[in-house]
């Protein structure tokens, strides 16, 4: 049991949104930014690799939000995500409120089994308020 009393979850899958914080989006700009890539990654996921979805579902979807503080870093693991073939969307703003159209913001990777994602996300910090 964990330390509040309940029982703690072990999770095989996860997927993984990574966010550029240099771009200064509102947390609600942001917010959209992490559900655009949440579920395009996981209907990329669900068509290519449907095990991984379908285990990621069953488990109870974890997500967890990284950052990463420029486009050439979020590029850098948008190709490593490719490279690897996991699942993956690299959200670019359509350019309607704060952002110029085209401004990649964030990169959904997985739902995938962890140890594939922690070698393109596992060196990354949490995202911070």
């Amino acid at each position: 049991m964990s330390p509040n009393g309940r029982n703690r979850l072990t999770f095989a899958y996860k997927q993984v949104m990574v966010a550029r914080v240099d771009l200064g989006m509102s947390s609600g700009k942001l917010a959209v930014q992490v559900a655009h890539a949440a579920l395009a990654a996981a209907e990329m996921a669900r068509t290519e690799r449907p095990e991984w979805f379908e285990k990621w579902i069953e488990e109870r979807q974890k997500k967890v939000v990284v950052e990463v503080s420029s486009e050439k870093e979020l590029k850098s693991l948008e190709n490593m995500a490719k490279e690897l073939n996991i699942p993956h969307k690299l959200v670019e703003d359509a350019g309607l409120t704060e952002l110029t159209p085209g401004t990649p913001t964030v990169l959904g990777v997985g739902p995938a089994p962890n140890d594939e994602i922690d070698k393109i996300t596992g060196d990354l910090p949490l995202l911070e308020d």
